[in-house]
């Protein structure tokens, strides 16, 4: 059984000397940590070598439960993973101790997940609530069109007339299947006479 720290900084003007030095108080026999930006992948990386190091009985230590991620969602798939690893979570400031089996260790860990979940149905909520008020007031969802509604009829035409994928294909810069998906088209601006 050995203690085993993680540290992260969130953004690149924190420092992570005063994380490291609590966890070597902690007695951790090996300590991982990422660069000092909260963006960086590397951060993920390290914690992922943390997983895939830690073995049946190993205590994971952290100072606190945000280290672990940047999100309630991260963070729980991240205690998932150790406990499949047959290791234990404890945090320094004693918010979390999943070696301890009493009932409010358990509760803590079940509302994390249930924070986490809330956390997952706002976001969804609000990006639904977005997208209806874009939409409603007229708005264009996703990428915008490569080609305009204008240029499509042309292709259209120009395709009925004879003209091969290919020619459309270099006019306007775009791929064979974006040609072939506009050819087959069914679009009520056909029949408006758009010039």
């Amino acid at each position: 059984m050995s203690n085993i720290g993680f540290a992260r900084v969130s953004s690149s003007s924190q420092d992570l000397a005063i994380q490291l030095e609590a966890l070597k108080i902690a007695c951790c026999t090996d300590i991982f940590h990422g660069k000092q930006s909260g963006v960086s992948d590397e951060n993920e990386a390290k914690l992922a070598d943390l997983v895939r190091y830690i073995r049946k009985d190993d205590v994971v230590i952290v100072t606190k439960l945000d280290r672990l991620g940047r999100s309630l969602k991260s963070i729980l798939a991240t205690i998932d993973a150790i406990h499949a690893k047959s290791a234990t979570l404890k945090t320094l400031d004693g918010v979390i101790d999943t070696s301890n089996s009493s009932p409010f260790s358990k509760a803590t860990v079940a509302l994390i997940g249930v924070f986490s979940q809330l956390e997952r149905d706002l976001i969804v909520s609000r990006t639904s609530e977005g997208r209806a008020a874009a939409m409603a007031a007229g708005k264009h969802m996703g990428r915008p069109a490569k080609i305009s509604k204008k240029d499509r009829v042309k292709i259209r035409k120009a395709l009925d007339k004879g003209d091969s994928v290919n020619t459309q294909v270099r006019k306007y810069d775009v791929s064979r299947t974006t040609i072939i998906r506009i050819k087959n088209e069914v679009n009520t601006l056909d029949n408006k006479g758009i010039e």
